[in-house]
């Protein structure tokens, strides 16, 4: 299947709500969609030993949030990468850079400081071909999650469709207890839906599965509050600009075929 117009997409959900599966199933299901993930992207920063990957590692450990200043680049670097962007200055904080480059920068307030006084996203926007051409299309995973970083975001490239997912808490909370983790691939399994070939190993590697400290309900309910505290102004901010969706379910089988009839409806 063919887009026939670029595609900008973010899901909106709280925590366990299976954004990652639907992701996973857009992505399948429309080839021209890819994937832009801040998470990914940090990580691949922390990995490589990039300047900003040795900034933000200490904070990324100890469950910190990673400034939206930081997050931006990242996701301006990766755009510009493509071609999609024009304007705005250098970053020097991109995937290519080493940590030869971190030592280089030691003591420079525009590479390190947490203020990033000077703006690197000045100028940059989505450029005229990208902003219609069905190969710039885009599923944009963990940024924007407030109303704030969306506008900062819409200055460089305006989201198309925000998806809210609607799942009740009580089966969130069901599915988060029966969650098991792969955490070098950040594979998720089930045990009621979706459950691993061999019990408490990973499909792919065989190496042992894990629970995730933060599944436990009292940490699940402080995580819902924030999500429902942060998550109000942003859905409204989309829906003001006419691109809200909200689709409801018990389970990720049951939304995945209305999410697949709007995204064709929209898009094809």
């Amino acid at each position: 299947m063919r887009l026939r117009r670029a595609a900008r997409v973010i899901l909106v959900g709280a925590p366990g709500v299976g954004k990652g599966t639907q992701s996973e199933r857009l992505l399948t299901r429309f080839p021209q969609l890819s994937a832009i993930s801040s998470g990914d992207l940090l990580r691949q920063n922390v990995k490589n030993r990039t300047p900003l990957g040795i900034k933000v590692e200490k904070t990324m450990k100890t469950g910190g949030l990673v400034s939206d200043d930081l997050i931006l680049r990242l996701i301006t670097n990766e755009l510009g990468r493509r071609g999609w962007l024009f304007g705005g200055r250098p970053n020097v904080m991109t995937l290519s850079s080493s940590v030869g480059d971190a030592a280089s920068l030691e003591g420079v307030p525009d590479a390190f400081g947490s203020s990033l006084e000077a703006d690197p996203l000045a100028g940059a926007t989505l450029s005229r071909q990208a902003s219609e051409d069905p190969a710039a299309s885009f599923l944009l995973d963990g940024f924007p999650r407030t109303a704030i970083q969306a506008k900062r975001l819409d200055d460089i490239v305006p989201i198309n469709w925000a998806v809210s997912i609607q799942t009740p808490f009580d089966v969130i909370m069901e599915r988060i207890s029966s969650r098991w983790v792969h955490e070098p691939s950040g594979r998720v399994y089930n045990t009621t839906f979706n459950a691993p070939k061999v019990p408490g190993f990973d499909d792919i590697t065989g190496e042992p599965l894990v629970k995730r400290a933060d599944d436990t309900e009292e940490v699940y309910r402080a995580r819902f509050q924030k999500f429902q505290e942060t998550s109000e102004p942003l859905l409204e901010h989309y829906a003001k600009k006419g691109v809200l969706w909200e689709v409801n379910g018990m389970s990720s089988d049951e939304i995945s075929p209305k999410l697949y009839q709007e995204f064709e409806r929209r898009f094809l």
